[in-house]
């Protein structure tokens, strides 16, 4: 109320001067505002580049409706652990009664407990004396040939159990060689060098090439073989390991990225289907090809992302993606009619494609281009349904490698990279085929073929 009594009263040079303080007040506030809406607006950018669903381990959210949340269903009636089958029993009863110090005998199972557990082996070490007797009749002597591969490798010292051990913890379990002489030491009271470890699996790959040159023989003689390749350093210098595989064998080496080693793999014997990626030494392969589509889905998905207001590409995106589910859901018991779906989405591809092949102002130019160079190669899994749309199995049988690299960097030596593929191949075929590898390596140590 005073401050509008002073107003009323004050003279027209104080009420100007009030006016030009509160512009000037008005004129800063609208200064900071405006910087804090930049500020904002830069926050808010780099929180959508963060979620961008290009970054890996992003996705972008679903547009469908999440699953209705209902009570969370339980246990069925009268659920229990599956037990093992017990290796030892112990009893535990009271023998006389601690109040009228009577003796107790017979009794019922009142309650059961399973303890599971494994026992801390120490090394065992067996001398295995070879006695010398002269027959006293034609004075020779006579020294007992005893066969010990059953217990032994070769002339060393290292039974065929630990051996194995050794193998599958450094192939399967991809242990670095520090990790396995600190894990026997401590576990089973073994001092063993590096050098040791590294002499015994040496020594079993070497035993294992019959066995990988007839997974090698297996794969030329399959009507479908998966290959694919990824980097792989030796003693620092860049190279790649190759994969060629099927559903029940891996097989792999180390080599340049050229296409010889396409021709040193799949030799003459080989007949069958090849399916790979769009790399440029597979294209010599004179057989049948099928491309990978998850690739080329993959290289579609990302020209989407870099230009997401392009109608024409995502018209175009929606097409090839229809055509593909519909050579997904094809089903034609006659291989006539196969034939003839395989033709018909070749030509509806094509024609996708035809308005873009040379529109330079068209953004998936490049992959239409791609499209019709390889398009007998994207549908031959419509005419035979034994070979897969995809490349990703090939891809998985890498990861096992991948990892492994990841923890050791690649190998040193050639020795080294030729022992690391063998083992590989080996491996990689045992878990493919599901069998357990410290069984299979014990067979492979023991085996007279070998």
């Amino acid at each position: 109320m005073d401050t509008e009594l002073d107003l009323n009263v004050a003279s027209r040079e104080v009420l100007l001067a009030i006016l030009v303080q509160q512009q000037g007040t008005i004129n800063e506030q609208q200064s900071t505002i405006a910087q804090l809406q930049q500020l904002v607006a830069a926050l808010k950018a780099r929180l959508n580049r963060r979620n961008s669903p290009g970054m890996p381990g992003n996705k972008p959210p679903s547009d469908r409706p999440g699953p209705n949340q209902g009570p969370r269903k339980g246990r069925p009636h009268g659920f229990a652990r599956v037990r093992m089958a017990p290796t030892q029993r112990v009893e535990h009863a009271v023998e006389v009664c601690p109040d009228c110090k009577t003796r107790l005998v017979g009794g019922w199972v009142q309650r059961t407990r399973e303890v599971i557990e494994i026992p801390v082996v120490p090394v065992q070490v067996t001398e295995h004396v070879f006695v010398a007797r002269v027959c006293p009749v034609c004075e020779r002597r006579r020294v007992p040939k005893v066969a010990l591969k059953s217990v032994v490798v070769g002339q060393q010292r290292w039974g065929v159990n630990l051996v194995s051990l050794m193998v599958t913890l450094r192939e399967e379990g991809r242990l670095p060689l520090r990790t396995i002489q600190w894990y026997l030491k401590t576990v089973h009271q073994l001092d063993l060098s590096v050098g040791s470890i590294v002499r015994a699996i040496q020594g079993t790959s070497r035993q294992a090439q019959p066995v990988v040159a007839e997974v090698l023989d297996q794969i030329r003689a399959s009507p479908v073989v998966q290959a694919d390749e990824t980097g792989w350093r030796q003693d620092g210098t860049n190279g790649y390991v190759w994969t060629f595989s099927t559903p029940t064998e891996r097989y792999f080496l180390r080599r340049g990225r050229h296409k010889e080693v396409v021709d040193e793999v799949l030799d003459e014997s080989f007949s069958g289907v090849l399916v790979s990626d769009f790399y440029a030494a597979y294209n010599h392969y004179p057989g049948l090809k099928q491309r990978c589509w998850a690739h080329l889905l993959r290289d579609i998905h990302h020209l989407k992302v870099l230009y997401p207001d392009d109608a024409k590409l995502a018209r175009w995106s929606g097409a090839v993606h229809k055509l593909y589910a519909e050579a997904k859901a094809l089903v034609h018991p006659e291989a006539p009619q196969r034939r003839l779906a395989q033709l018909g989405l070749e030509r509806k591809l094509l024609s996708c494609c035809r308005p873009f092949l040379n529109d330079p102002s068209a953004v998936q130019g490049r992959l239409c281009r791609r499209i019709e160079r390889f398009i007998k190669e994207l549908f031959v899994f419509v005419a035979d349904p034994a070979v897969p749309s995809d490349n990703n199995a090939a891809e998985r049988s890498l990861r096992h490698l991948v990892t492994s690299r990841k923890i050791s960097g690649g190998t040193r030596s050639d020795q080294g990279t030729s022992s690391k593929m063998t083992l590989a191949s080996l491996f990689g075929t045992w878990r493919a085929r599901g069998l357990n590898p410290l069984l299979q390596c014990h067979q492979l140590l023991t085996s007279p073929q070998i």
